[in-house]
């Protein structure tokens, strides 16, 4: 067995033990041994196959693909038994066309189908499989903690932590495999389990909003897997293949339908609008599901998906106008979600906007394919993978310390729980500060529009702006100090203290090391697939590093705060006996408030999700219609 097998299959052995014992010593010595091992097994691929390009694995027997097809259609009954059993007839309709899809296309074409290689490793896997082994382990490690207090807080609801536990092993299996396989059909395998996965991981809490919600995601992502299995059909039948590799070398005439539809799967599954409510919809999860969904699985299966599909956009023949349909809608999906997170209260739809908005982002930079915006693409899915899962786990250790997530609630949460805000302001300073890495992507992003298509920038620009906005009021009330803090106690767990500051050291790491990331990862790669490559010049990288370097003494400030001496307010008047209140211009006794600006009737979701949904439903219409034409 090699490092790429055991990879997929190491984690489902974990996800069995975790289900049969349910000790929770045992739980968390596994958990814990088990984010070593997949951390070290990720890194020891890298060091097994750093720079040696693509290297492909003919792993597979008939007897495999047999059991991956009964495996198929045992998930697909007991989810469609699932949806008939809550009345969701429409997942029951969707589980069964692409069941018979599936099951049609095994009998009529199984004999014939012979791939050469169903496994591969280059680059770009390499990356995803560190994101996967560490960022995916660490989440499932703070879950330890985590789920013991979220059944404290929720006493009404069943303690299922070994099913948990069991789905979310499954899930990272699936997503090493899915960033693994070459053979589409087996692709396709990894990709549905992890619509399985997520669907009973958001339906965890079995109430009436969660499993509404689950179904929701559900029947969006069965809608992509359609799609994704109309594309394998037809790219068999026409192009008598189903490997990744070769797409990019086919005619156009047999392969732009397929892409289309590969695209459209990969949009579904990054959430990007008009499919974006299923994720947001997923916020009613246990917070360890939302950065799993977020950050390192799931929605970066649908990215994943879409920059594989890059070279195709930019060196097939009608590629482009397919890839600049996929482009305007993530365009348009970065530009209204940035605006709504606006006017978001809850920090958890803060995040959730936040994340569709970059996905969007990275699937304007895949669908124009360019080698610049290829390299932004995937440095926009490493900085934002763990960022937002920093972010995601933070907020759910100040859920249960402050009894909400809402913003209003972390007003100075710097002197309440400061170890926890440093880590937060960190979280970020990484989506939108200079020097971390998602500004520098986006500025590779836009540098690389402006030469490519200059009115794509205007979407990014405008949406940047809006990030801006919401990133920096939310900054500003976790550091705001208006008084002497009352006395306030916060135990952490062991496990999610540990995750979360391994993952701020890794997002300032990471951002010190992005030129080494470049230099030695990405650019190689861009250059194997482009025969060019984007560089970052040496006066840029010494710039970035000395701003690196001043950006970092804020948060280590921020750690004398004990020592600070607090003064009365000075409100630009004359103060009364009351806090928070002043003589105004005409002797008028004003009240100070420092909520947040929202802006509901400007960027409220009742005006621009509507306005969303419809625009990029007619782009997504139009581009596959004027592919069959």
């Amino acid at each position: 067995m090699n490092t790429v097998q055991f990879l997929v299959l190491f984690p489902v052995i974990v996800a069995i033990l975790l289900l049969v014992i349910r000790q929770q010593t045992f739980r968390k010595l596994l958990v814990a041994a088990s984010t070593v091992i997949l951390t070290g097994a990720s890194i020891y691929l890298i060091v097994q196959y750093f720079n040696s390009g693509a290297v492909y694995f003919a792993f597979g027997s008939h007897l495999l693909d047999l059991g991956i097809f009964i495996l198929e259609v045992v998930l697909a009954v007991v989810i469609a038994l699932l949806s008939l059993k809550h009345r969701q007839y429409l997942a029951v309709l969707l589980m069964l066309i692409g069941a018979a899809l599936t099951v049609w296309f095994e009998l009529t074409y199984g004999n014939q189908i012979h791939t050469t290689y169903n496994l591969f490793v280059d680059n770009l896997s390499l990356i995803m499989a560190l994101i996967i082994g560490i960022i995916g382990s660490l989440i499932a490690l703070f879950a330890v903690g985590y789920m013991k207090d979220y059944h404290h807080h929720h006493e009404n609801i069943k303690n299922r932590s070994s099913f948990f536990f069991f789905i979310v092993y499954v899930f990272l299996g699936a997503m090493y495999g899915l960033v693994f396989a070459n053979n589409l059909m087996w692709l396709y395998f990894f990709w549905e389990i992890t619509t399985f996965c997520s669907f009973f991981l958001i339906g965890y809490s079995k109430d009436e909003t969660a499993i509404k919600n689950a179904f929701k995601a559900l029947k969006m992502n069965l809608l992509g897997g359609v799609g994704f299995s109309g594309a394998i059909i037809l790219l068999f039948t026409q192009a008598h293949t189903v490997e990744l590799n070769q797409l990019s070398g086919l005619a156009s005439t047999v392969v732009l339908l397929p892409v289309a539809l590969l695209a459209f799967a990969g949009l579904t599954k990054s959430a990007q609008m008009p499919f974006s409510s299923w994720l947001l919809g997923a916020m009613v999860a246990p917070t360890p599901v939302s950065a799993l969904l977020h950050s390192s699985t799931m929605v970066k299966a649908g990215v994943y998906l879409i920059i594989r599909l890059s070279p195709v956009f930019a060196f097939v023949d009608g590629g482009s106008m397919v890839g600049l349909f996929v482009a305007l809608v993530g365009a348009v999906t970065f530009l209204l979600t940035s605006c709504m997170a606006i006017s978001q209260v809850d920090a958890k739809r803060v995040l959730a906007y936040s994340t569709i908005a970059n996905l969007g982002l990275i699937v304007v930079c895949a669908g124009i394919g360019t080698y610049e915006l290829v390299w932004a693409a995937i440095m926009l899915v490493i900085f934002h993978a763990i960022a937002k899962s920093l972010l995601f786990l933070s907020v759910g250790t100040v859920e249960h310390h402050l009894g909400g997530r809402v913003i209003e609630l972390m007003d100075g949460l710097i002197t309440k729980m400061p170890k926890v805000a440093i880590g937060m302001v960190i979280g970020i300073a990484g989506m939108f500060l200079a020097p971390f890495g998602m500004l520098i992507s986006k500025w590779a992003a836009i540098e690389g529009l402006v030469a490519a298509n200059p009115i794509l920038t205007v979407f990014v620009a405008f949406g940047s702006a809006a990030t801006l906005f919401f990133w920096t009021k939310w900054l500003g009330k976790l550091i705001m100090i208006k008084e002497k803090p009352a006395d306030f106690t916060a135990k952490v767990p062991g496990t999610e203290a540990f995750t979360l500051g391994s993952l701020a050291i890794l997002t300032v790491a990471i951002c010190l090391l992005f030129p080494l990331i470049s230099k030695y990862s990405l650019e190689p790669f861009i250059a194997s697939v482009y025969g060019q490559t984007y560089l970052l010049s040496q006066s840029n990288v010494a710039i970035l590093l000395m701003m690196m370097v001043l950006v970092l003494v804020l948060p280590l400030r921020l750690l004398t705060y004990r020592g600070l001496n607090y003064k009365p307010q000075y409100l630009a008047g004359t103060n009364v006996k009351e806090k928070e209140k002043f003589y105004g211009s005409l002797g008028v006794t004003q009240e100070v408030s420092m909520k947040s600006l929202y802006l509901n009737t400007i960027f409220g979701e009742a005006k621009l999700f509507p306005l969303g949904v419809a625009a990029c439903i007619i782009l997504i219409v139009v581009m596959i219609g004027v592919v069959m034409l």
